[in-house]
């Protein structure tokens, strides 16, 4: 199949409400191993979705539509497909008894409109409702699925995932078992990755790989079908291997885990304890690492070192290298990632400093960074780099570098 999505609301185009619903099912369809060509987006009005509708109808074998399925007037998806098909609109009996019950239990009038939402197109398959009122449906017709979803995500999201998931799993008719796995990369961009695969990706058949950039990170989806779920998870095996030969330095982790997750479950399985230096990062660092879970028993502390009076006083990097070296160096960083893991009586020390902007600092433009790393028992190591975007960008880019240093650096620990 190959499908299109259509979001049907005025406030979509005015800006006042983003378009996740597209996002949501495009990842579900892509598990399936559907094709997403096309999103679209169209006012509440009849005549501008019949014309998107016929132009999806040229193009696509699976049209998904959202939104529109409400009891007010400009609530106009099922009437205007229905009209399109030459379909009826029939009452379903069970939604209709559920609009019923909610308005009786919450002792409130059920208006004639709110009837309205119980309609559903002829011979269609009803997709329940567990979350709201309006039911969606699925209709196959001339060769195409039609699939109708309401607006609001926190409806939407579980009746795709419930009832419309495995409504399209039974129109698959070969019955291939799909299976996906998704490789997470940092320290390398879109562009230099997909040059390295690029000979995988043009030949690509069975798995597919897909690229995907996100705020500094980069993912490969890969996905295969099969007959079997152990032979498409071969297949996935292999493709994996040859990537990993290509870009294998780079990959730290699988499927939905983050930089933070696999830092925290290093520092977990090892039993290390750790404590922070943040000059330019002001404690986002910390913030993080806090976010998770059982981080008590590995963050020991930190020291927001904002000033040189700071660094000096409680963290004793030393005279000569602020006067000789500035803040924004190896030196310092070294110093401080050390001394902040003595003064904590932590295993490992990070430090962070730099010049996040607007301006540059120290001679030095904006985006120098440099991190240190502290184990006790190694030598300091200090990272140095240059980074791009707004003062917001470097700090949260830092971070993600900061944690992705940490990785490496423990399972080199790890694996020696």
């Amino acid at each position: 199949m190959n499908a299109e999505i259509i979001a049907v609301g005025t406030e979509l185009l005015l800006g006042q409400i983003v378009n996740s619903n597209a996002q949501f099912i495009s990842k579900q369809l892509a598990d399936l191993g559907i094709n997403v060509f096309y999103h679209t987006v169209v006012g509440d009005n009849s005549l501008r979705l019949k014309s998107a509708l016929e132009i999806a109808e040229a193009r696509s074998d699976l049209i998904i539509f959202t939104g529109g399925l409400g009891p007010t007037k400009d609530d106009l998806t099922k009437e205007t497909i229905a009209a399109h098909l030459g379909k009826k609109l029939v009452f379903d009996q069970d939604a209709l008894k559920s609009i019923e019950d909610y308005f009786a239990k919450t002792n409130r009038t059920m208006t004639e409109n709110n009837r309205k939402q119980a309609l559903v197109l002829e011979g269609a398959h009803v997709l329940p409702n567990d979350n709201g009122m309006a039911p969606g449906m699925a209709l196959a017709h001339d060769k195409r699925v039609y699939m109708l979803f309401p607006g609001p995500p926190s409806e939407m999201g579980p009746m795709m995932a419930h009832y419309g998931f495995n409504y399209l799993l039974s129109k698959q008719t070969d019955r291939e078992k799909i299976v996906s796995r998704v490789l997470r990369f940092f320290g390398i961009g879109e562009a230099t990755l997909e040059t390295e695969i690029d000979d995988l990706i043009e030949q690509q058949t069975n798995p597919t790989i897909a690229p995907l950039a996100a705020d500094g990170e980069v993912t490969l989806r890969l996905t295969a079908k099969h007959a079997e779920v152990s032979e498409a998870e071969r297949l996935l095996d292999s493709t994996e291997a040859e990537i990993r030969k290509r870009v294998g330095e780079f990959l730290y982790g699988y499927d939905e885990t983050s930089l933070l997750e696999e830092a925290m479950k290093l520092l977990q399985q090892q039993g290390l304890t750790i404590a922070c230096a943040e000059s330019l990062t002001g404690g986002l660092y910390q913030q993080n690492i806090t976010s998770v879970a059982g981080s008590s028993q590995i963050l020991k502390g930190g020291v927001v070192c904002y000033t040189n009076e700071v660094k000096a006083n409680i963290l004793h990097v030393k005279k000569e290298t602020i006067d000789t070296d500035g803040v924004v160096s190896e030196a310092c960083a070294e110093q401080l990632a050390r001394n902040v893991a003595d003064l904590m009586g932590a295993n490992i020390g990070i430090s962070f400093t730099g010049v996040a902007g607007p301006t540059e600092s120290e001679g030095k433009p904006v985006g120098t960074v440099y991190i240190g790393l502290h184990i006790e028992g190694k030598p300091t190591f200090v990272k140095k780099l240059l980074l791009a975007g707004n003062r917001d960008a470097v700090r949260s880019r830092t971070v993600k570098h900061g944690f992705y240093l940490l990785i490496k650096k423990l399972s080199e620990t790890q694996n020696a």
